[in-house]
C-alpha cells in the first residue's frame, strides 16, 4: 500500500509539474520566409536554372518533394509549421512531412527525423489563399535549449506534394541552399540521406514560419523591410545580413531567449503596388501594408518590429510622395501598436542610392525623397527609437554607399551601389541600439494569441 501512495504521489507531482510547466512557456517565432508571390515572381539571388524541377509555373511541383533548409533564431524541444498556399490558386495536398536536424548538404542528421502531422493526420490540405499551422512535434535531438550547442545550426523540413500544386507561393531571396527531388519521384521526406533530394535551390517554398515553444519571457524581433533586409549581395549561405548579425550581438546577452526573425522582401513597398493577385504578382511582393498581418501580426511574441522600407517606392517604378510613404508607415505602425501590447517599433534610416547602376533607381530625385523620408523617422515621433542606418554606410563626401561596401559578396564582381554587401550589413547590424529593443513586461500577448487562434486544438 505505502508503495502504491507513493506512486501515486510521483504521478501527481509528474502531472502537477508539467501543468506549471505548460503555464511558464510560450511559443516564439523562430524562423519567417515572408510570403512574397506566386513562383516565379520575385527576385531570387544565385538562384540555379529551375527548369529541371519546374517544368511549368502553371502546373508548379508534381508528385515532388522538397527539402527546406532553415535557420532558427530561437531553440526549443518543441516545434510547429506553418505551410502557406497564400497565392496559390488551388488546393494543395502535403503529405510525408518530417522535421530533422541538418547535416550538410541535403543530408539530414542520422535518426533525428520526427513525423509532422495536422489534426492527427499525416497529411493536409491547404485551400489556396490559406495556410495552416502542424501539430507541435518534439524535437528529440534538442536536449538543453539554453545551451549553445545547437547555436547557428540549421533544421531541415522535408516534405511531399501529392499531385500538381498549381502555381507555387515561395520566398525568392532565401540566399539558403535548400533541396529537391525531379518530379514524380514521390514521398522521400523520410529518407535522411544525401542521395535523395538531388535538385538544388536558392528559395524556400510552401513554408513560411516556424514557432519554438521556449521559456516564459522569451521574445522575437522582426525586421521588417526590402531587398536591403532580405540580404541582396550578403554571402550565400553565409547568414550575414544585418538581421543575422543583430541575432548574434543579443543570443550573445540574452542567450536563447530571443529571436530575430527576417520579414524583407526583396522589391516590397511600403504603400505599393496598389493592386496584387496571383493573376497580377509584382516581384516585390504585395505591400508592407498589404502583408503586415501575415509577417507580423500573426506572429508569436512579437516584442519589437525594425522597419526599413521606402527606397523601392521612390524608384521609377514606384514613383510615390515622401508624404504617401510616411502617412503609410503611420497606418502601419499604428496598427501594429493596436495589435501587439507594449511592442517597440523602430524606424530604419534608407541607406543611399545615388548613382546606382541598377534600373529604376539612383537617381537625384529619388534621393532627396529618401532624405525627407530619413528625417521623417528620425524626427516624427512615430518611432520608439531610430536604427541609424544611412549614418554608418553613406560617404558624406559623395552621398553614394560608401566605396567598400558596393562589391558584390554574394557572387563576386562589382556590386550596384544600391545594396550593401557582406561588410556593409556588418555595420548595419553593429549600429543598433540594443537597449532601444529590450521587451516590456507584457509584449507580445496579442500575437501569441492569435496564433493559438490559428491553430485550434494544438
Amino acid at each position: 500500500m505505502r508503495f502504491i501512495r507513493l506512486l501515486c504521489l510521483l504521478s501527481v507531482s509528474a502531472f502537477v509539474g508539467v501543468a506549471a510547466a505548460q503555464t511558464t512557456d510560450r511559443w516564439v517565432v523562430s524562423w519567417i520566409g515572408s510570403a512574397q508571390g506566386p513562383y516565379p515572381s520575385g527576385n531570387p539571388s544565385a538562384q540555379p536554372d529551375m527548369a529541371v524541377a519546374f517544368p511549368s509555373a502553371e502546373t508548379g511541383a508534381r508528385d515532388q518533394s522538397f527539402r527546406m533548409i532553415l535557420k532558427p533564431e530561437i531553440w526549443g524541444r518543441v516545434a510547429r509549421l506553418r505551410f502557406s498556399n497564400a497565392f496559390g490558386t488551388k488546393p494543395v495536398t502535403f503529405d510525408g512531412v518530417f522535421v530533422g536536424l541538418h547535416l550538410t548538404s541535403s543530408a539530414v542528421v542520422p535518426s533525428s527525423s520526427r513525423r509532422v502531422t495536422f489534426g492527427g493526420k499525416g497529411s493536409v490540405t491547404v485551400p489556396a489563399g490559406e495556410s495552416v499551422w502542424s501539430d507541435p512535434v518534439a524535437l528529440a535531438f534538442v536536449r538543453n535549449p539554453a545551451s549553445t550547442e545547437l547555436a547557428g545550426r540549421k533544421l531541415a523540413v522535408s516534405f511531399h506534394v501529392a499531385g500538381e500544386s498549381g502555381p507555387m507561393t515561395w520566398h525568392a531571396k532565401a540566399l539558403q541552399t535548400s533541396y529537391l527531388t525531379l518530379p514524380g519521384a514521390g514521398a522521400k521526406g523520410h529518407d535522411e540521406s544525401e542521395a535523395a533530394f538531388p535538385v538544388s535551390t536558392a528559395s524556400w517554398y510552401f513554408i513560411d514560419a516556424l514557432d519554438m515553444r521556449t521559456a516564459n519571457g522569451s521574445h522575437a524581433i522582426v525586421a521588417f523591410g526590402d531587398s536591403i533586409t532580405d540580404g541582396t549581395l550578403s554571402t550565400l549561405n553565409g547568414d550575414d545580413r544585418w538581421p543575422d548579425v543583430l541575432a548574434r550581438r543579443l543570443h550573445a546577452v540574452q542567450g536563447n531567449r530571443v529571436s530575430v526573425v527576417n520579414a524583407g522582401i526583396g522589391g516590397n513597398q511600403v504603400i505599393g503596388p496598389p493592386e496584387y493577385s496571383p493573376q497580377k504578382p509584382f516581384p516585390g511582393g504585395p505591400s508592407a501594408l498589404a502583408r503586415l498581418e501575415r509577417d507580423v501580426l500573426s506572429l508569436s511574441g512579437v516584442s519589437a518590429v525594425i522597419w526599413l522600407e521606402g527606397i523601392n517606392d521612390f524608384s521609377k517604378n514606384g514613383n510615390a510622395s515622401a508624404e504617401a510613404v510616411q502617412a503609410g508607415m503611420k497606418e502601419g505602425v499604428a496598427r501594429i501598436r493596436a495589435r501587439i501590447p507594449g511592442v517597440r517599433v523602430i524606424g530604419a534610416t534608407l541607406t543611399p542610392a545615388l548613382g546606382a547602376t541598377i534600373a529604376n533607381h539612383g537617381f537625384p530625385e529619388q534621393d532627396e525623397k529618401r532624405k525627407a523620408l530619413n528625417e521623417f523617422i528620425r524626427t516624427s515621433g512615430v518611432f520608439d527609437g531610430v536604427a541609424d542606418f544611412e549614418k554608418v554606410t553613406i560617404d558624406p563626401q559623395t552621398g553614394a554607399l560608401r566605396v567598400e561596401f558596393v562589391h558584390n559578396t554574394t557572387i563576386g564582381g562589382a556590386g550596384d551601389k544600391l545594396h550593401p554587401n557582406r561588410l556593409g550589413y556588418v555595420a548595419m547590424g553593429m549600429a543598433i541600439d540594443l537597449d532601444s529593443l529590450r521587451p516590456s513586461a507584457n509584449v507580445g500577448q496579442a500575437g501569441s494569441g492569435a496564433l493559438a487562434r490559428a491553430a485550434r486544438g494544438n
